[in-house]
């Protein structure tokens, strides 16, 4: 005689994906992409709050939302204040982070372990980037936009085109 198991339904996943996003670029482009694969729903959680940015909030949302418009069960929103209750807003389990190499593994652990002690059902998975994509920050790309360089190997046209009129 077989044995039957029951195996229950898998719950659906919500992940956040959160940052300033000033500006979006192809590596969360593709990072927002692989979680979109992984995860039920990603929501792309845009700050409103922190340190100064190139873009204003609603900018940085618009290019996240056009950036992300055809990735099914992904929505982008603005958000301010811990990421522990963004997530728990949306009853999501996991925040989604990428680490590009040691030091941003180290500072992404530590804001882990913090975010775990606040709410210990939330869990924190790394993700690398694609190896092309490896050295892109958005500190870099601000950096070199506002200098007048070209930007186009790191973001897609379009924020390209809202980086010059920004920097001007």
């Amino acid at each position: 005689m077989a044995v039957r198991t029951y195996t229950p339904p898998m719950a659906s996943v919500t992940a956040i994906f959160a940052g300033t996003f000033d500006p979006i670029t192809l590596g969360h482009r593709d990072l927002i992409t692989r979680g979109a694969a992984l995860f039920d729903h990603v929501i792309v959680s845009v700050s409103r709050g922190g340190r100064r940015t190139l873009l204003d909030a609603e900018t940085r949302l618009a290019l996240v939302e056009h950036e992300t418009q055809e990735l099914p069960g992904v929505r982008a929103e603005l958000f301010e204040g811990l990421v522990v209750d963004q997530a728990a807003r949306h009853g999501a389990t996991v925040l989604l982070r990428g680490v590009r190499g040691a030091r941003d593994l180290e500072y992404e652990l530590q804001m882990a372990y913090a975010n775990r002690g606040m709410r210990p059902a939330l869990d924190s998975v790394f993700l690398p980037p694609s190896p092309a994509l490896a050295l892109i920050s958005g500190t870099l790309v601000r950096e070199v936009a506002t200098l007048g360089g070209d930007v186009s190997a790191w973001v897609s046209p379009h924020v390209q085109k809202v980086l010059e009129k920004a920097a001007k």
